[in-house]
């Protein structure tokens, strides 16, 4: 296990590379950039573009060298933790970013649990009774929860939640509280608005999981090892813990390699709708306008929490499932 993970680590670390390199110049291939777009958008309107300041930006920030010049600058400045300036908003990308990453974390991370509290049991009981009236009910719930587009149901929500509950419409937080330091009524706000993101976010996540549990489970449970546990006497409930359920758990484990980037980069089109301040809706700004080092952060972050979650599912899959082997090769 050891010698793996270190394997693992230093295989890492060329992949970063790699990634820091395509994501930079994928950004790079639109013509020009955020400064020379800004200047055509003013002399469009018929305003007058300060050349003198954006000559100083280019200066600064290396914009006016070569590619790989600009990429050795920047992703110098990523390992001693300076991600750039964001020309979009005048600030540096930490600055940008702030407690956006909390709250996306907070909203990803309570949609996660959702998902696994609601398919867990609801795919196990649906592989337990396969053909059941149960069975057929819960999955044309997991059916209408795939079919259901995310932001129809965000705006169903919301209408609800301010004609039931009261609560403010759009937002993670009552209006009064932004901007503000954190407190118990910002807390206490933000749990209030919390509830509308993650059952909107996690009903389409909840359906496809309970349909991979249940597919996965009901595999398991006609092969040969199963039966014979049952036929040697072993409980049925036991059996079916200790053995299928603990193969069939694969997905939810598979699925942190792609949970941990979700955290940082959320449901942007659900956040647009819900107008929720996560960074989701700062990447695609990012991408639409150019704004280079702010997009080229968050795809490089992006880019480490895919590769670390893919790490930490595989060896938790190692552990889970005694039928996958790190080593590889072939047992005699």
């Amino acid at each position: 296990m050891l010698a793996y993970f270190a394997r693992r680590i230093l295989i890492m670390i060329p992949t970063l590379l790699a990634i820091s390199v395509i994501s930079f110049v994928i950004i790079q291939l639109p013509p020009g950039d955020y400064l020379t777009t800004l200047i055509d958008e003013l002399r469009s309107r018929g305003e007058a573009a300060d050349l003198g300041q954006i000559q100083v930006l280019r200066e600064t920030y290396h914009l006016d060298e070569p590619l790989i010049t600009q990429y050795f600058f920047w992703i110098t400045g990523v390992l001693q933790g300076d991600f750039g300036y964001s020309f979009e908003y005048g600030l540096p990308v930490t600055d940008v970013v702030g407690d956006k990453v909390a709250l996306t974390i907070l909203v990803t991370a309570a949609t996660t649990v959702f998902i696994w509290i609601v398919a867990f049991p609801i795919g196990v009981y649906s592989a337990t009774h396969q053909y059941s009236w149960g069975d057929y009910g819960l999955t044309f719930l997991g059916f209408l929860g795939l079919a259901t587009p995310n932001f129809l149901l965000a705006l169903v929500l919301l209408y609800f939640a301010n004609v039931w509950f009261g609560t403010s419409i759009g937002g993670l937080m009552d209006p009064q509280y932004i901007d503000e330091p954190w407190s118990v009524g910002k807390v206490l706000s933000v749990l209030e608005h919390l509830w509308i993101p993650v059952i909107v976010i996690g009903t389409s996540g909840t359906a496809a999981m309970i349909r991979r549990l249940r597919a996965n489970l009901l595999d398991e449970l006609q092969k040969q090892y199963y039966i014979t546990a049952l036929a040697k006497g072993l409980p049925r409930h036991k059996a079916l813990l200790k053995y299928p359920l603990r193969t069939a758990l694969n997905p939810f484990i598979a699925d942190i390699g792609s949970i941990l980037p979700e955290l940082l980069s959320g449901a942007t089109i659900v956040s647009v709708v819900l107008n929720l301040p996560t960074t989701g809706p700062i990447l695609l700004s990012a991408l639409q306008s150019q704004d280079m080092f702010l997009a080229g952060s968050f795809v490089l972050l992006l880019a480490v929490m895919t590769v670390i979650g893919v790490l930490i599912s595989d060896l938790l899959l190692a552990v889970l499932d005694p039928r996958i082997r790190l080593g590889g090769g072939s047992t005699k």
